[in-house]
């Protein structure tokens, strides 16, 4: 079978599935959807855009039962005090992009199980065969996820005793991870290629993240967000990132990192301290980490890294902004020299600072 998509099943599986999904057949408009869940139809339609779904005509008959219980739930939800009305949009908002981006991971894999179970001669997957697929794996999946789901809210049971509001005022490290020379790379590969190298960044960075008690924020095709607690936590991440990432094949890494407060709301960050990162990210040389002032003030004195001030730049934003280089200790194997292709007309001659 030359073309896998062959093996696909075709449109007569399409409603099938979608009463799979969905819990039952499209039977309600949206004006209907909102009479029954007692809302007001302008409400209705800002949610429904909120999750990142299109307008739907006020005679097409788009929704089911199960949407006119979810509205109820949310109903509830705020009537409880639980969801304030303000912010019910926000909220759908931000689960309806991650979850969008979740479903389209699942997707993909659904119909590579689907390639998979074809029998090879090219025929094409019966609408019982796709169904019956769809019904063993969409349960275990939901499994999965609401694991996971409650074990973030676990390791998040500090932030959820403590909240005083919808939105997390703390002090936090925050890192961007940007691949060099991403754009100009890219253009020369294939699809496959491209999301070969896309899977293994995110994945790595995912894994190195976790491991020094970061959190991923999110990441963006060439970059990741990341926040961490401790200014030593943020450093390790920066620092290991990339020498895990590195191979002859991959494009260099490179990483910036400041300190301060910051608002974290609906699993985003909010904060100076994020333009800063970014900025000092841009800076940064191949396979260097550079932090500011704040961030290495808390490094400085510590033996697991050695500190130093670079040349004062300005950049959008910030006027005489000085990074600061931070690596390892150096060793013998070192031969003396600086990593990264700095030497010392880079560094700041006026600042007394030692590492």
């Amino acid at each position: 079978m030359d073309d896998p998509r062959e093996a696909l099943p075709g449109p007569g599986a399409r409603e099938a599935l979608e009463r799979l999904l969905l819990g039952g057949p499209r039977r309600y408009t949206r004006l209907q959807v909102g009479a029954r869940a007692g809302m007001p139809p302008e409400r209705t339609q800002r949610l429904w855009r909120a999750l990142g779904f299109p307008d739907a005509a006020d005679d097409d008959p788009a929704f089911t039962d199960a949407d006119i219980a979810a509205l109820e739930v949310l109903s509830s939800l705020i009537d409880s005090g639980f969801i304030g009305p303000g912010s019910e949009a926000s909220i759908a908002r931000a689960m309806g992009q991650s979850l969008s981006r979740l479903a389209d991971w699942q997707t993909d894999m659904l119909a590579d199980a689907l390639t998979r179970n074809a029998d090879g001669t090219g025929r094409a997957v019966s609408t019982e065969e796709a169904v019956a697929a769809a019904q063993e794996l969409l349960p275990r999946l939901r499994e999965v996820q609401d694991y996971v789901w409650r074990r973030h809210l676990v390791a998040n049971v500090d932030r959820l005793l403590a909240a005083t509001g919808p939105g997390d005022r703390r002090e936090l490290a925050v890192g961007f991870a940007d691949l060099v020379g991403y754009t100009s790379r890219s253009r020369g590969m294939g699809g496959r290629e491209l999301g070969a190298m896309v899977e293994n960044f995110e994945s790595t960075a995912a894994e190195v993240i976790a491991r020094h008690h970061g959190r991923v924020v999110k990441t963006v095709g060439d970059g990741v967000l990341f926040t961490a607690a401790s200014a030593t936590d943020a450093a390790d991440i920066g620092l290991e990132l990339p020498d895990a990432w590195d191979t002859a094949e991959r494009p260099p890494l490179r990483v910036g990192a400041a300190y301060g407060a910051v608002l974290t709301r609906l699993g985003d960050v909010y904060s100076p301290v994020v333009n800063l990162a970014s900025r000092l990210t841009s800076l940064a040389r191949p396979g260097a980490l550079l932090v500011d002032r704040e961030l290495a003030d808390q490094l400085r004195g510590t033996e697991r890294y050695r500190v130093r001030p670079l040349r004062r730049v300005s950049v959008r934003g910030y006027d005489h902004l000085q990074p600061w280089l931070v690596r390892r200790p150096r060793t013998a194997a070192d031969g003396g020299s600086d990593e990264h292709g700095y030497d010392e007309d880079a560094f700041d001659p006026e600042d007394t600072a030692t590492d």
